[in-house]
């Protein structure tokens, strides 16, 4: 059974910058279409950030959008997300996860999903 392995998350003072990693040890996803997710207490699932297979089109909601940037270097079987100018509202905990298809907001169509990473962003 695949499980990503998240890591990077801490805490960090508002307007600070986060580097997030994402590794599937033994599973090659170079194939996969890969999100970066979050879940805040009290919330639902929020969608951060997606990468296709080969890296070559990156989407993000308008609540991160030029602040966060997602990459992946599929020889190391590595996705990465840049966080900078973080704020409050970003606290929560990151997970990266092999997306299936269907809504984005909803956890069923992942899979893979590690331990996550928490981030919190407070001065």
């Amino acid at each position: 059974q695949v499980q990503l392995v998240e890591s990077g998350g801490g805490l960090v003072q508002p307007g600070g910058s986060l580097r997030l990693s994402c590794a599937a040890p033994g599973f090659a996803f170079s194939r996969y279409w890969l999100f970066w997710v979050r879940l805040a207490p009290g919330k639902g699932l929020e969608w951060a950030s997606d990468i296709n297979a080969n890296g070559g089109s990156t989407y993000y909601p308008d609540s991160v959008k030029g602040r966060f940037t997602i990459s992946r270097d599929n020889a190391k079987n590595t996705v990465s997300l840049q966080m900078n100018s973080l704020k409050p509202e970003d606290t929560a905990v990151y997970y990266c996860a092999i997306y299936s298809g269907g809504d984005v907001y909803d956890a069923i169509n992942y899979w893979g999903w590690g331990e996550g990473t928490l981030v919190t962003v407070s001065s």
